[in-house]
């Protein structure tokens, strides 16, 4: 008796334009023996992130907190899903160490989502923006929040804090939302950010990949409803599969399409637009303060 298999389809193969220079500097060599020696968790080494070295040399790191599982499950995200641990209140003063330690000059902090919680860790986020400011004064802050399912009064809690810059993905266009994002609404996360402009965070910031089957059209509505929740700052990156378990890459932006969306978001009135195959939220961040 003869048996068919289905043949399971090949991931696309990367282009020339998505390979990456090994990190490499004085600098970078620095702060890679800390982070080893103390045994510091940053998002750039356990992501693998492909501009570490780039950021690392100027001087700027991503830290997450509130643990390394996540309530959702995001089709897009690499991190695990599952029943997070407890949370640790100790956190803010290791996370303000590390950042000593590797005399980070921009910390950028971000964390998992505790639906969880009955703060959703707004309070911790809010400790660790404390104890930074507390122990490293000169260092300027970062926050990539969760949406906090756009609850106001734990979205005050960053607000009180003051980061120079608070930012909020939106990950993805509309229609999209909901394959990607799962438990996100597109439209509370855009008034999550109006929300954080309107009680006075000076500077706001979003981030959106491509290659998840989007149209340009509507890339290009998802850069004018930013604009309409007057966000400030904006990223524009490639999509890439974390594993086989996640959605598969749909395309491979050229980057010639990244610089049209950057003039775009630029005649659109962003203060400031990073675009590009390699672009991940943190990327230049410490440019996008000023």
């Amino acid at each position: 008796m003869r048996t068919e298999t289905l043949a399971i389809p090949k991931p696309k193969p990367k282009p020339k334009w998505l390979r990456v220079k090994l990190p490499v500097g004085k600098k970078y060599t620095e702060l890679r023996s800390l982070v080893d020696k103390y045994d510091l968790h940053t998002i750039c080494t356990s992501g693998s992130c492909p501009n570490m070295g780039e950021c690392w040399s100027e001087g700027t790191a991503t830290f997450m907190i509130l643990g390394n599982i996540c309530t959702r499950s995001c089709g897009f995200c690499g991190v695990k899903t599952g029943r997070p641990e407890q949370v640790d209140w100790d956190e803010p003063e290791k996370v303000a160490r590390s950042i000593k330690l590797m005399k980070i000059k921009h910390a950028v902090v971000t964390s998992v989502d505790r639906d969880d919680l009955k703060d959703m860790g707004s309070i911790i986020w809010a400790e660790t923006v404390k104890a930074i400011r507390r122990m490293n004064p000169a260092t300027t802050l970062e926050t990539l929040i969760p949406d906090f399912q756009g609850i106001e009064k734990h979205l005050d809690r960053i607000v009180a804090v003051s980061p120079e810059v608070v930012s909020h993905n939106m990950e993805t266009v509309k229609r999209l939302t909901r394959e990607v994002r799962i438990q996100a609404k597109y439209e509370q996360s855009l008034s999550v950010l109006k929300y954080l402009k309107n009680q006075g965070i000076n500077r706001t910031k979003s981030g959106i990949m491509l290659g998840l089957g989007e149209q340009e059209d509507e890339v290009i509505q998802t850069l004018h409803d930013l604009r309409a929740a007057d966000v400030d700052v904006v990223t524009i990156g490639q999509y890439l599969q974390p594993s086989k378990k996640h959605l598969p890459v749909k395309e491979f932006i050229t980057p010639d399409q990244f610089e049209k969306y950057h003039l775009i978001g630029k005649d659109l009135g962003f203060k400031h637009v990073e675009s590009g195959a390699l672009v991940r939220s943190s990327y230049k961040a410490h440019k996008h303060i000023h």
